[in-house]
């Protein structure tokens, strides 16, 4: 009986890498997807343009028109960049950079209450989007950004796909 059942309990027990380039295709089209928009906006809309630029200075970031601009570019071209697979992993170093500063300099000062215990803290820590994000990319940045992209193509032309 057991040997009959060692299969299912095998994929449940560990899973089935067979599957594993559907979650890797579906977190960095969407990681992707989300940045390029988020860019976009911040480059192309008025309204939002102003409010980065009007957060960067209540932060206290120097330059802040200007690097209003950079981070807003980092998420556009970043976004497409990760969206079709090409440079996924430098571009997800630089997104997971980009999401440590807004944690350090917006979230924990802004979102996060004051005085609560340090499990509280610690929920309120988790909760935040870009911690999400950044586990994202680390494990983008472990597995690769999958057989659909260009990264892999790549790859392939260069005869780095192949076993050893």
């Amino acid at each position: 009986m057991f040997t009959q059942l060692s299969p299912l309990i095998k994929k449940l027990l560990i899973g089935d890498r067979s599957w594993e380039w559907i979650p890797i295709l579906v977190a960095r089209l969407s990681l992707g997807l989300f940045f390029s928009v988020s860019g976009y906006n911040k480059l192309f809309d008025p309204k939002k343009h102003e409010d980065l630029i009007n957060l960067m200075n209540e932060i206290g970031m120097p330059f802040h028109e200007s690097m209003a601009i950079v981070l807003a570019s980092i998420e556009f071209f970043g976004g497409l960049l990760l969206f079709v697979g090409l440079l996924s992993t430098p571009v997800a170093i630089v997104l997971t950079i980009t999401m440590i500063v807004a944690i350090a300099t917006v979230e924990i000062e802004h979102v996060i209450p004051k005085g609560i215990g340090p499990l509280d803290w610690m929920s309120w820590f988790l909760y935040l989007p870009q911690v999400l994000y950044i586990i994202l990319f680390i494990w983008l940045m472990a597995t690769g950004p999958g057989r659909f992209s260009l990264d892999y193509l790549i790859a392939n032309k260069l005869g780095l796909n192949k076993s050893s």
